[in-house]
Parts: structure tokens; sequence; C-alpha cells
């Protein structure tokens, strides 16, 4: 005789799956090689699909492209500012969903206070280990849940 009772179906839905990476873009945006490569490189040994930018400017027009499921912004970039390139992400409706992750160089706690201000929704000061970056992505991915992409 077999003991084990079999239970029936449950009716619970199910707890949504996290992202995994192989699912999400990451936009990598920063002026200086060496940190960009560093960031993108690792973020694609862990599965993701990586875009990277050296500026401001450029992140705006591969967001509006690929509509990235999170973007890494350097604050301090030439042509147009993360500041403002955040600004301008944040107040469009094609792009305002996508969370931006500040990371820089600029360390003081009213720089923190001054990204969420613009739009930031979440800020690492540089220089930040990747592992420690991967982690802060997948909270932000797990928070915001993963969006779908306009096509």
């Amino acid at each position: 005789m077999d003991s084990a009772r079999k239970l029936p179906p449950s009716d619970a839905p199910e707890a949504p799956s996290e992202p995994q990476p192989s699912d999400c873009k990451v936009l990598v945006v920063d002026d200086y090689d060496d940190a960009r490569e560093m960031y993108a490189e690792y973020l694609e040994f862990l599965g993701y699909q990586v875009q990277t930018a050296r500026d401001g400017q450029e992140a705006l027009q591969l967001a509006h492209q690929s509509h990235p499921d999170v973007i890494l912004m350097d604050l301090s970039l030439p042509v147009l500012s993360g500041w403002e390139a955040t600004r301008q992400l944040k107040q469009d409706a094609r792009t305002r969903h996508i969370p931006v992750m500040a990371l820089t160089g600029h360390v003081l706690p009213a720089h923190s206070e001054s990204a969420k201000e613009a739009g930031c929704d979440e800020f690492v000061s540089k220089p930040a280990l990747p592992d420690m970056v991967a982690d802060k992505i997948r909270t932000l991915l797990q928070k915001t849940g993963s969006k779908p992409r306009p096509r």
C-alpha cells in the first residue's frame, strides 16, 4: 500500500518569477572607458544583455531605441549630463518606467538626494564592486518587476 497521499492541485496563483538576467537589458552609461567596460563585461558574464553609452545624449537615444530594463547612469557625463539625461528619461512617457541607478563618484549625501530628485531610483557611489552593482540591479528589477517592452 502506498501511504503517501496526493494533494489536490492548488488554486492559489503562482508567485511571479524573478526576472532572469538573460531576459533583462541593461544600459551602462559612463564616459570613463575602463569603468563602462568593467561593469558591462561583468553583467554580460552574469547573462544580462548589455548596451553601453559614453554620454547622456547617446543614453537617451539608446533608451528610446532598445527600451532597457534598467539603466546604470554616471552623473558627470559630456554632451548631456547624467542628471539631465535622467530628468528627460523620467519626463518621457516612453521611458519613465525604466529604473535608473546613479553610479557615480559624487559621494556626498546631498548628491544622493539630488539624484533622487532628478529621477534616479537608486544611488551607488563609485568605486563600487561589480557584484554589488549586480545585486542592486537584481533588487531594482524585483521592486519594479519586468516591464513589457514596446515593439
